[in-house]
C-alpha cells in the first residue's frame, strides 16, 4: 500500500456444492495467485466454503466439520503472506448456526464475522438454517482446532498493525439491502473499506439495481466497497449466480467482473483519498444517530496485510477535469454552459442591467465568456446587440488575436468596439515616470489595469455589467493582474479549469457551426499568452503563457490531487509520474510541481477578493464559500516536501 492505495480483488471460484475440501482448494488456488500479484485484500462468496446453496445439509455436522477443517487449510495457505482474505461458511455456536465470514491473515483466522439480515423472499436457503448474529455483540468466541479460537459478532473490524487508519469492515449479502446497512456503523466505528460476501442470485434488472445500491453506500459512507458475489458453480435448481463482483470508491466503480465469466475483479483503493474525504466533509464526521452505530460495542483485530507495492492495476488520469468518452464530454459541456449562462442571466436579472460588457482579446477565455453570456442573453430574450464586447490592442497584441477578435465579435452578433490603449498606456508611463523600455512588471501590468478601468468605465456609462473572464487555474496560479483582469462585476469562467476550457469552446463551436466555427478553431489553435509584451519582427507571440508557469495540463492535475483529493506532494508527484511519465521526467514534474506550491500560496490575496462567480465543477477557488484561507498563510511544508522529493 504505497500512499495508502489498497489493492483489493474480488474472487468467485467455481465450486461444488457441499464439497469443502475441494472449494478451498480452489480458495487456495486464488489466493496463490492473488499473492503473487500483491493482492493485501481479497474477497470471496458468501458460504463460499460450503456453497450458498446447500438447503438442508447445512443441518449435518458432517459438512459443518468439513467446513472447519477447510477453513484451517485456508488459513494455513495465507501463512507467511501478506493478505487479508474473507471467506464464507456456516458456524455452529452456542446452539444456532451463523452464516459467517472469516477474516483470515498470517495462518490465522482473526474473526468470524455474522450475517444480521435475510432475505425474506428466500426462506428455503436461510432463515430456515440460520440465526442472525444482530445479539451477539463482541463478546463470543468460537473454538475452531488445536486451541485456536476466534471471536465471532457482526461488529469486528480488522485493520493493519502498521497503518491502523486502514480498517475494513464485513458485512454479508442482505445487509446491504436493509435501511441500517451494518456498514453504516462500521465506517462510523473507522472502516474505511467495507466488504460484501455475497449470494445474490441474478433477475433482469437486478445487476443494475445492484450497481446503484453500491455506489449509494459506498458514496454516502465515503468507503471503499469490494462486493463478492457467488458464482455458477451454485445449484441452478431454482436460480442461478453470476460471480457478480465489484469495487466501488466514494460512489464509482473501479472494476467490475462481467457477468457469468468467472474472472477476478482487482482495484486499488485510495484509502488516503477516502479518508481525507471524511475530514473535509462535516455532516459525515457530525452524523450521529441509532441508524449510524452510535453506542454500538466494536471489536478491532490487529492483522499485517500491507505492503509497499506499487500501482499496478489503477489508471491514473492525466486530465482529472475533463470527460474523455466523446459522448459525455458534449453532455458535460452542454451542462456547464448551462450553468454559467442561468447564472449569468440571474445576475443581470437582479441588477437590472442594461448591457453585459465584455474585454475581448482573441483568446480562449474571453471567448468562453463569450459564448457563455450569448446563451445568458438568449434566455432572457436580450438581443445579442446588448451584448457589448470592446478589443483593446496594445504593445503585446498580435496580428492573429486581434485579427480573431474582431471575427468573432462579428460571428456572434454582438455589438463591438475597439480602443487601441498604446497611446494611452505610453502616457501612464509618463506619468508615473515608468521607462518604456523597462518590460517589467509595471509595463504588463499598467496594460491589463488600465483594460479594466476601460470596461468599467463603459459598464457605467450604459448601465452595464463587466463579465469578467479569468479561469480557475489563472486563479490558482495569480497568473492575473491584481484589480486589472482579475477583477469584474461576475466572472462566469472563474471555476472553469483551463485544460477544461479547450473543450466547452470546441463544443460550442461545433455546435454552433458556420462561420462562429471557423473563428473559433482559429482561436484553439493559437498560443496561450497575455500578450502583454511585444512580439518579435515576424508578428509572432513572444510572452508564452506554459513556458512561465508551467503547462496547464500539469497546473490543472497539481490542483485537483491537492484541492479535490487532498494529496500531499509525495503523492501527487507519485501520479504525476505515472500520468504522464512518457511525456515528462521527473525533474520537470517536480520543478513545475514546486512552482505550483509557491505560487498557490503567494498568490491567496488575489483569491480573497475575487468577485462573485459561478461554481460549475467540485474545485472552486471562492472565498465565500470553497477556500477559505489566509493571505498570509505559509507554504513552507508544501514547498519543502516537494523540493525534498
Amino acid at each position: 500500500m504505497k500512499h495508502l492505495f489498497l489493492k483489493a480483488a474480488a474472487a468467485s471460484p467455481d465450486l461444488k456444492v457441499a464439497d469443502p475440501a475441494y472449494n478451498a482448494q480452489k480458495i487456495i488456488e486464488v489466493i496463490e495467485a492473488q499473492y503473487q500479484k500483491g493482492c493485501e485484500l481479497l474477497v470471496f462468496p458468501e458460504l463460499g466454503i460450503s456453497g450458498y446453496t446447500c438447503g438442508d445439509l447445512f443441518l449435518q455436522e458432517t459438512l459443518l466439520k468439513g467446513c472447519l477443517s477447510a477453513l484451517r487449510d485456508i488459513a494455513e495457505a495465507t501463512a507467511g503472506k501478506k493478505m487479508l482474505v474473507f471467506v464464507g461458511l456456516p458456524i455452529a455456536f452456542e446452539g444456532k448456526l451463523y452464516n459467517c465470514a472469516a477474516a483470515v491473515s498470517g495462518g490465522k483466522v482473526h474473526a468470524l464475522v455474522t450475517k444480521s439480515y435475510f432475505p425474506n423472499h428466500n426462506e428455503f436457503y436461510e432463515l430456515r438454517h440460520f440465526a442472525s448474529g444482530k445479539g451477539l455483540g463482541c463478546i463470543g468466541a468460537v473454538r475452531l482446532w488445536d486451541g485456536a479460537w476466534a471471536s465471532i459478532s457482526p461488529n469486528v473490524l480488522i485493520y493493519d498493525e502498521k497503518h491502523p487508519e486502514v480498517k475494513i469492515g464485513c458485512e454479508l449479502c442482505e445487509d446491504l439491502w436493509v435501511p441500517a446497512s451494518p456498514s453504516i456503523a462500521h465506517c462510523k466505528h473507522g472502516a474505511s473499506v467495507i466488504v460484501n460476501l455475497s449470494a445474490s442470485n441474478e433477475l433482469v434488472g437486478k445487476r443494475d439495481y445492484r450497481h446503484t445500491l453500491i455506489a449509494a453506500q459506498s458514496g454516502k459512507n465515503l468507503c471503499g466497497y469490494v462486493y463478492c458475489g457467488a458464482g455458477v458453480g451454485e445449484s441452478a435448481s431454482d436460480m442461478v449466480f453470476a460471480g457478480n463482483n465489484m469495487i466501488y470508491e466514494n460512489g464509482s466503480c473501479l472494476a467490475e467482473a462481467a457477468p457469468f465469466s468467472g474472472e477476478v475483479c482487482e482495484a486499488e483503493i485510495d484509502v488516503g483519498y477516502l479518508l481525507n474525504e471524511r475530514r473535509r466533509k462535516t455532516s459525515y464526521r457530525d452524523c450521529e444517530s441509532p441508524l449510524s452505530g452510535a453506542g454500538v460495542e466494536y471489536a478491532y483485530c490487529a492483522a499485517n496485510f500491507l505492503t509497499d507495492a506499487d500501482l499496478t492495476l489503477r489508471e491514473v488520469d492525466p486530465s482529472p477535469f475533463v470527460p474523455h468518452e466523446k459522448g459525455e464530454l458534449y453532455g458535460r459541456a452542454e451542462f456547464i454552459f448551462d450553468i454559467q449562462a442561468n447564472a449569468l442571466a440571474r445576475r443581470i436579472a437582479h441588477t437590472h442591467v442594461r448591457r453585459a460588457v465584455l474585454g475581448i482579446s482573441g483568446g480562449l477565455d474571453s471567448t468562453l465568456a463569450l459564448l457563455a453570456t450569448c446563451r445568458a442573453f438568449d434566455l432572457l430574450n436580450i438581443p445579442r446587440e446588448d451584448i457589448l464586447c470592446v478589443s483593446m490592442p496594445c504593445f503585446g497584441t498580435s496580428l492573429k488575436t486581434k485579427n480573431n477578435a474582431t471575427a468573432l465579435m462579428q460571428a456572434m452578433g454582438v455589438s463591438s468596439r475597439q480602443i487601441n490603449i498604446s497611446q494611452t498606456v505610453l502616457r501612464h508611463f509618463k506619468d508615473i515616470g515608468h521607462d518604456p523600455e523597462s518590460t517589467d512588471g509595471a509595463y504588463e501590468n499598467a496594460q491589463a489595469r488600465y483594460r479594466t478601468m476601460i470596461l468599467m468605465d463603459i459598464a457605467n456609462e450604459e448601465e452595464g455589467l463587466v463579465v469578467g473572464t479569468g479561469d480557475l487555474s489563472e486563479l490558482a496560479l495569480g497568473w492575473c493582474t491584481y484589480n486589472g483582469d482579475h477583477m469584474s462585476m461576475y466572472d462566469v469562467n472563474s471555476s472553469v479549469p483551463k485544460t477544461l476550457v479547450k473543450h466547452l469552446v470546441l463544443a460550442e463551436a461545433k455546435r454552433l457551426g458556420g462561420r462562429a466555427e471557423v473563428v473559433i478553431r482559429s482561436v484553439l489553435d493559437t498560443e496561450i499568452s497575455p500578450e502583454l509584451l511585444p512580439p518579435d519582427e515576424a508578428g509572432n507571440i513572444v510572452q508564452k503563457t506554459e513556458e512561465i508557469i508551467g503547462p496547464y495540463e500539469l497546473t490543472d492535475f497539481y490542483l485537483y490531487e491537492f484541492l479535490r483529493r487532498g494529496d500531499p506532494p509525495a503523492k501527487t508527484l507519485y501520479l504525476a509520474e505515472r500520468a504522464f511519465g512518457e511525456k515528462y521526467t521527473r525533474a520537470t514534474l517536480k520543478k513545475w510541481l514546486v512552482a505550483f506550491y509557491k505560487r498557490f500560496f503567494a498568490q491567496q490575496f488575489k483569491r480573497n477578493c475575487m468577485p462573485d462567480g459561478v461554481k460549475v465543477g467540485s474545485v472552486s477557488l471562492s472565498p465565500r464559500a470553497d477556500l477559505r484561507m489566509p493571505s498570509d498563510a505559509s507554504g513552507e511544508l508544501w514547498i519543502a516536501e516537494a523540493e525534498n522529493l
